[in-house]
């Protein structure tokens, strides 16, 4: 893993080829998108489905475990989400509503 911009883009190192799946989350500034991107929530959801399908392969107790803790981080931050909007320093984006 390779962070490109602090905070907001990452290259993701391939398995068996040098080259790198570049991964962009949003940027806020003040408030304004100043580029459009993924959030954390979205890429947890994606880990949790890539772990169950992959428990469905080969079950194991770690697997749960992790699906479980993703869970829980998802959870928590869409309660800091919801705190958030509930202040009025956030508004909820369409990756949310997802």
């Amino acid at each position: 893993m390779k962070c490109v911009e602090e905070g907001h883009v990452y290259k993701l190192n391939n398995t068996q080829s040098s080259q790198a799946q570049e991964i962009v989350f949003m940027k806020r500034t003040n408030g304004e998108l100043v580029h459009d991107g993924t959030t954390n929530e979205e890429v947890l959801k994606m880990l949790i489905e890539r772990i169950t399908y992959l428990n469905t392969k080969c079950r194991c107790r770690e697997n749960e475990i992790v699906i479980n803790k993703l869970e829980e981080s998802l959870m928590w931050l869409n309660k800091r989400t919801e705190l958030r909007i509930a202040q009025g320093v956030e508004t909820l984006d369409k990756a949310h509503k997802s």
